[in-house]
């Protein structure tokens, strides 16, 4: 199977183009071991080969299956995954429901859970400029950012769509952040003061400090920028404006 993987085509669906060659003699070896124990010349002297034995014989079978069958294709998942990221371009989240057939075929074919988790398709206003951050892990992008921006020239925009996908924020601006949110970090860090001891008058303008600090955290113009941490990404950007971002994580 090794070997021919290796040099057809299919290797590239089990490993990286890098891999090639070495799974190509790692094959031969095993095959030219397996001829050499099925024709009895195993390093004794000829005149004291034995002969080989029907279990021997056998060993042939898997090595002409492996030539004439076509193994399972478990890098399929990898060829339809950039046809489902080819339809989501042209049809957004539409083309979830359009392929489920295929994922579902894919689910018994590989035995494992796979699942759609977010889809997310923008397009440029007019005069906008947008860009893409992909973190590549194994061989496969784990971390992709998206982002539009007004303003910008495309160095900053992959600047920005660089910090979001390692700073990780949540919202674009603190008015975005839901009420609901701030007031249950508001309490936790209220219970948090109180347990340090605090003085009580005091405990208010703590934690309204500590809030910013939570800002910074999860909303994308507070944050220190990735490339100069002593200014925030609302400086660093002037007269530019972040439109609109997502990101998408893997594992």
């Amino acid at each position: 199977v090794a070997l021919r993987v290796g040099v057809s085509d299919e290797y590239t669906r089990y490993v990286n183009e890098w891999m090639r060659w070495p799974l190509v003699v790692s094959g031969a070896l095993m095959v030219l071991l397996a001829f050499t124990r099925v024709l009895g010349r195993d390093g004794e002297d000829a005149d004291h080969a034995h002969r080989a034995s029907p279990a021997t014989w056998a060993l042939l079978v898997p090595i002409t299956v492996a030539f004439v069958v076509q193994p399972p294709a478990l890098g399929a998942f990898v060829a339809e995954a950039d046809a489902l990221a080819a339809l989501v371009r042209t049809k957004g989240e539409a083309a979830v429901n359009e392929r489920a057939k295929e994922l579902e075929d894919l689910k018994i074919l590989l035995k494992e859970k796979i699942e759609i988790g977010e889809v997310v398709r923008f397009e440029a206003a007019p005069g906008n400029i947008m860009d893409s951050y992909v973190h590549v892990q194994g061989g496969r992008g784990v971390n992709v950012v998206l982002v539009e921006m007004s303003g910008a020239t495309e160095e900053l925009a992959h600047d920005i769509a660089v910090h979001i996908a390692f700073a990780r924020p949540k919202y674009l601006n603190k008015e975005d952040v839901p009420a609901d949110v701030i007031a249950a970090e508001r309490a936790t860090l209220e219970t948090i003061t109180r347990n340090e001891g605090k003085p009580e008058a005091a405990i208010g303008k703590i934690v309204d400090g500590r809030i910013q600090g939570f800002f910074k955290d999860i909303v994308l113009l507070e944050q220190p920028f990735a490339k100069d941490d002593k200014k925030s990404v609302a400086q660093m950007l002037g007269n530019a404006k972040v439109v609109r971002f997502a990101q998408v994580e893997i594992g």
